[in-house]
């Protein structure tokens, strides 16, 4: 795959989307610059503002309250995918920074912070930046020993390099704050963190923890030294920093350029069955009902069908099936360092390495889907989907930045464990079940 001048490319990336930096004089901005995140909060759900987006989260509210099933390419949860299984994680290093941070607490912050392995608030996550739920503990809340307990405990359970691509995440939310003035609202520590279970190196004694907040939403589930990392959604506006104490930071170009490099080794028949819509938004082909349960588009998520609340959704396979033509060892290797990047919060040496074998053992079963055009400037979307993984890449229009059309610095991924992978489901008992 070709390289590309990172430094060319971060200045272009610079240029972009500061092209369309907002007018911090209007309303939007000046009311929310007075405002706590509870006080924004309730201003949106007074004054249902933006109206699309409140609609949707009352549809949110729906799908929360639905049983938990898991993500289904034809609503039928396929058995037998997953398996308790020793994945070499440090369980020990990880119980031990939960006690540390456990003791740092008060009796009740601990009553905030703790929840039944089966509770439903596994599911509560959301990726605005609005505090809908205000469960677990708040980073920018507590005392700074113990959001940096929580964070450790985060770093412990996490390799280090996805440690770094969370923070990443974190450290651009806050630099978005600086840019639209709205710090208060957008920081680095502007995120919940809730546990689950006791935390414990014993297998029949499974527990987890969930941290979520504007662009960031992480799910993790241990069962003694296996580990399941699903759903996770990590996003940026814009992708880069570039200017202050984090200059330089940029983060999700790499499973672009994957993807698009994949994309682009296609033959031109296989293009056009990967392409179900030629571009991003083609109002003609992605009708909506008004169903925001149901519809395939709508502005928050735009092309995302796997995002917040869609633990149940049915996704059907679309686009190109790779048993349909025989893989290049080149393409193999790119479609696998895809997955990798996506994968990236997984501890290595062998629980990544065993999750990326299960996906390999499923690429005759696995669908390419891309949306939108695939020249060097393009904006896109694709998924990769088998019964095993779901991956998703989506440039955005703007939320913040005023970018009507969806641009390559505003991007969003998720990864998903269908047929009752998410939330480590499919390796809970019958009691610790969601």
């Amino acid at each position: 795959m070709p390289t590309l001048n990172r430094s060319s490319s971060f200045e272009n990336a610079s240029a972009a989307f500061r092209a369309h930096l907002p007018d911090l004089s209007t309303p939007r901005f000046t009311t929310a610059a007075k405002q706590d995140p509870y006080e924004y909060s309730k201003f949106f759900k007074d004054n249902h503002a933006p109206p699309w987006l409140f609609d949707l989260t009352q549809a949110w509210e729906k799908l929360y309250a639905e049983p938990f099933k898991g993500v289904t390419s034809d609503g039928t949860v396929k058995e037998g995918l997953f398996e308790p299984r020793d994945e070499g994680i440090d369980i020990e290093s990880i119980v031990k920074q939960a006690e540390e941070t456990l003791a740092l607490l008060s009796e009740e912050d601990k009553q905030k912070l703790k929840y039944p392995i089966n509770a439903r608030e596994w599911r509560a996550w959301s990726n605005p930046e609005m505090l809908l739920r205000p469960f677990g503990l708040r980073l920018e809340e507590v005392p700074e020993p113990t959001a940096s307990s929580i964070l450790s405990l985060i770093s412990a359970s996490l390799s280090p390099e996805g440690y770094q691509k969370a923070l990443s995440a974190m450290r651009i939310n806050h630099f978005l704050g600086e840019c639209v003035n709205l710090p208060q609202i957008m920081n680095k520590y502007s995120y919940n963190f809730l546990l689950f279970g006791n935390p414990s190196t014993s297998t029949s004694s499974p527990w987890g923890w969930l941290l979520y907040g504007h662009h960031l939403c992480i799910a993790v589930f241990f069962r003694g030294p296996q580990i399941v990392i699903s759903p996770t959604f990590t996003g940026a506006e814009p992708n880069i920093i570039d200017a202050g104490e984090w200059k330089g930071t940029e983060i999700l170009h790499k499973e672009a350029n994957l993807g698009l490099h994949f994309m682009q080794s296609l033959t031109p028949s296989q293009q056009h069955r990967a392409q179900i819509f030629s571009t991003l938004k083609d109002e003609d082909k992605m009708k909506t009902t008004g169903d925001l349960v149901t519809d395939r588009w709508n502005k928050d998520d735009q092309r995302h069908l796997c995002g917040a609340f869609r633990d149940n959704r049915i996704v059907p396979y679309e686009g190109l099936p790779l048993s349909s033509f025989p893989l290049s060892p080149s393409q193999k290797s790119t479609l696998l360092a895809l997955a990798e990047e996506f994968l990236l919060y997984l501890p290595t040496p062998t629980s990544r390495a065993l999750r990326l074998k299960d996906i390999e053992s499923h690429l005759q079963e696995t669908w390419f889907t891309w949306i939108g055009g695939y020249g060097d400037d393009d904006a896109f979307y694709f998924r990769l989907q088998s019964p095993v993984v779901v991956l998703e890449f989506d440039h955005h229009s703007g939320v913040f930045l005023t970018n009507e059309e969806p641009g390559k610095f505003h991007t969003h991924t998720i990864v998903r464990t269908p047929n009752a992978g998410d939330y480590g489901q499919a390796l809970r008992g019958r009691e610790e079940r969601l």
